[in-house]
């Protein structure tokens, strides 16, 4: 867990503890009574898990001559991905269209206007995959029954209300070690919390592509590793 003060400097601490408020990044809304000195102090608390949820796009890319002829193919080539997924035990809710193409393609000459010579059509699914174990061997699955575009994953903590809360914990406790030094340095002790402000959480930044398409021996294998999740507190302290 890792948390963060903004440095003050002791000039700068003097001047903040001489007076009897201090100038700060408040909340919107009227400021609290002090009839002390106003202590302000930002920090972050942070946690660390291991992603739960991967999120995949899957999906069939086929060229033909005609706009029919290549959404007919793209239909029956996607009709055999989402059958092994739900073959594979991938419920309804976690299988999502998330992209239809159908594009013209061209050939183009000097002078000349652009020729069409054929149709491409696309058609990707966003696939959640709870089990991680079970990702890879999926995806090898789904090549298998004709899908020729994969690509994340994007690997997050499916339910990160716990963690945060602790995160919300860790940086009250650091944000009040904080106060407490401050105050000894400035002759003072800390009396009480006036306000607490949280900022916005920081989600983990997705993951790059971490899957590995191995030899038919082996099964693709996508590696969670550990994410940060954190919180920002501003918390206003009471000094006497």
């Amino acid at each position: 867990m890792n948390a963060r003060v903004s440095p003050i400097v002791p000039a700068t601490l003097a001047a903040l503890l001489g007076c009897a408020s201090a100038q700060a990044q408040l909340p919107p809304g009227p400021s609290p009574s002090v009839a002390g000195t106003r202590l302000d102090i930002a920090v972050e608390g942070s946690v660390a898990r291991t992603p739960d949820l991967a999120t995949i796009s899957a999906g069939v890319i086929t060229d033909a001559v005609t706009a029919s002829g290549a959404m007919e193919e793209n239909a029956r080539r996607m009709a055999a991905t989402l059958a092994a997924l739900k073959a594979a035990g991938i419920p309804a809710r976690d299988i999502q269209t998330a992209m239809l193409t159908l594009s013209p393609q061209y050939r183009y000459q000097e002078n000349k206007p652009p020729l069409i010579t054929g149709y491409q059509a696309s058609n990707q699914v966003s696939v959640r995959f709870r089990d991680l174990k079970l990702a890879g061997p999926i995806l090898d699955r789904l090549v298998a029954q004709g899908a020729n575009q994969i690509s994340g994953p994007n690997l997050s903590v499916d339910s990160p209300d716990a963690a945060l809360d602790e995160a919300r914990a860790s940086a009250v406790a650091t944000a009040r070690k904080r106060a407490e030094l401050y105050a000894r340095a400035a002759g003072l002790h800390v009396k009480r919390i006036i306000a607490i402000s949280e900022g916005g959480g920081s989600a983990p930044t997705p993951y790059p592509m971490v899957m590995a398409m191995r030899e038919k021996a082996t099964d693709t294998a996508i590696e969670p590793g550990e994410q940060t999740l954190s919180v920002t507190l501003s918390v206003s302290f009471e000094l006497e």
